[in-house]
């Protein structure tokens, strides 16, 4: 006991002395020579202690206060670890509420091991100066610190920290809620504050998929089968020189499906979706901005391209255009000037600047990235903007063949076959109906309806339909013949009045020469009489 208080009584003075000494080195001592002395005193700790350590910070310094990728990538990484062998946890909800991931809160360590060597990582905080205002984000600063052995130098530079973020990325790629994103209009100045985002968003909760698809089975498992050669051919379009992204053109007649299409694109991929609205675009530096913004694993989308803005059309049609405004007078000049600044006003996106979008260099960014256009009038399209390399693959989505309303009828009805089915075969090859109008009639509109009753709709909506298309093409028949005869009449009275003009003209010749004829001889006889 007496051994206790003597080192307790020789040990007080020590720390004493120690604490003055620091108090006066932070005080009094130039910075300058705090520095050097920092320096050496590392060095020569370096040589007795083993390891490294290597620091993430939560932030970028130059991220607009952005989280760090390589941050919220380790976060996701040490999650599966931190359950087990932390003892205090954080909880960040994702999925919109709908999960929670647990890591561990700071001050906290865990271990990893990867080929065979030990690792550790350490959740810290650096509390900054409580005087200072921070606008955008919390003042304390949060960092992942790895410590390893300094023997593993390379293991863990080279290896280790890629496994890291790779896995990182793909835990939170599988754990993400899927968003379906639209462009928010473009400010007028072209600033926006931060805050401000150029994409809303919304949770992704589409329902279609390749298996409730009303279309041709074989058709089906093609276009999935190129959807998955896309996904996993990463290192194949870096060999080409290709960027990592693949264009689809959907085109067909209203109502066959090419909304439910891009949807089942992005359940099967599990991709986000961006639907692009060119109206609510600017300007080519916009439609720029707007996909630097987007992330890779996503579809882009432009539904309707051929009435989004007037720049699909053909380009011999604008320079007929063109030469049509320098006929006219100056008054009409200055009407047109005034139109087009009202449509600049509205969008200056042109038809260069969607090309360079879709594949230009800024259309590398990221990678991984669908672009999908669709159309109801595929030949109103120009040609430079769907040809191959750009929409690499043209699929035609069109009125519903029988095998499509199997699909449709087992989804809506639960059945397979039906007395029903022969006719309704014979009925959809003699007429044309889309997949949305066959969906409609198989819904049972009451609980009373069954199979049967929606069965015998279709049928009667289809001979309804192969009436009106017979009826349809008489009128269009009559109208065409009447319209020929129009125009046979029409030449036939042309050449009744050229030929009237040509008679007038004999006429006036031939008196016209009789004329001169009488003249000449009253002067012969003139003449003679002389």
């Amino acid at each position: 006991m007496m051994m206790m208080q003597d080192v307790w009584t020789q040990l007080g003075p020590t720390i004493a002395a120690i604490m003055f000494t620091w108090t006066m080195y932070q005080n009094y001592f130039p910075h300058q020579l705090r520095g050097h002395i920092r320096r050496y005193t590392d060095k020569i700790i370096s040589y007795f202690y083993p390891y490294m350590h290597i620091i993430f910070h939560e932030y970028d310094t130059d991220g607009w206060f952005e989280r760090s990728k390589a941050y919220v990538a380790i976060e996701r990484y040490l999650s599966k670890n931190s359950c087990t062998q932390a003892k205090r946890l954080k909880a960040n909800v994702v999925k919109d509420g709908q999960s929670v991931v647990l890591t561990m809160d700071d001050h906290e360590e865990i271990t990893d091991e990867y080929k065979g060597e030990k690792v550790w990582w350490i959740s810290s905080q650096k509390l900054a100066n409580k005087q200072t205002i921070s606008l955008w984000k919390e003042d304390d600063k949060r960092y992942f610190k790895l410590k390893f052995h300094r023997k593993n130098r390379e293991l863990i530079t080279n290896s280790y920290l890629k496994y890291v973020l790779d896995e990182g990325k793909a835990i939170a790629v599988r754990e993400r809620q899927r968003k379906l994103y639209t462009n928010n209009k473009g400010e007028s100045g072209g600033y926006r504050y931060r805050g401000w985002r150029i994409w809303s968003q919304v949770v992704f909760e589409h329902p279609s998929t390749f298996d409730t698809l009303a279309m041709d089975p074989n058709k089906k498992q093609e276009i999935m089968d190129d959807l998955q050669t896309f996904r996993k051919s990463k290192d194949y379009y870096a060999k080409i020189g290709k960027a990592w992204k693949r264009g689809y053109l959907l085109y067909g007649p209203p109502g066959t499906g090419k909304s439910s299409m891009i949807a089942a694109m992005a359940n099967f991929l599990e991709y986000d979706i961006y639907d692009l609205e060119l109206t609510a675009v600017k300007d080519n530096t916009e439609l720029r901005r707007l996909l630097i913004d987007t992330t890779s694993k996503s579809i882009i989308v432009i539904e309707d391209i051929d009435c989004s803005l007037d720049l699909t059309g053909q380009r011999e049609e604008k320079k007929k255009k063109d030469e049509k405004d320098k006929e006219k007078d100056e008054k009409d000049a200055i009407v047109e000037k005034m139109k087009k600044g009202e449509a600049k006003e509205k969008s200056e996106v042109t038809l260069s600047g969607l090309l360079n979008f879709i594949d230009g260099l800024w259309s590398a960014i990221g990678g991984e990235r669908l672009i999908v256009f669709t159309t109801n009038y595929v030949e109103k399209l120009d040609p430079a903007l769907i040809r191959r390399g750009r929409m690499d693959k043209h699929i035609v989505l069109s009125y519903c063949c029988f095998e499509s309303f199997k699909v449709l009828a087992y989804n809506y009805l639960d059945v397979e076959s039906h007395d029903y089915f022969p006719e309704i075969r014979r009925l959809l090859g003699e007429t044309n109906m889309t997949p949305a109008d066959i969906a409609e009639n198989l819904m049972p509109k009451s609980s009373k309806e069954n199979a049967d009753t929606c069965l015998k709709r279709l049928i009667e909506a289809l001979e309804n339909a192969k009436e009106e298309a017979k009826l349809k093409a008489k009128e269009e028949e009559e109208r065409a013949k009447a319209e020929k005869e129009k125009e046979v009449k029409e030449k036939e009275e042309k050449k009744k009045k050229l030929a009237a003009v040509d008679g007038v003209n004999k006429n006036e010749k031939s008196e016209s020469n009789g004329t001169e004829e009488n003249g000449s001889a009253k002067e012969n006889g003139d003449v003679s009489k002389d």
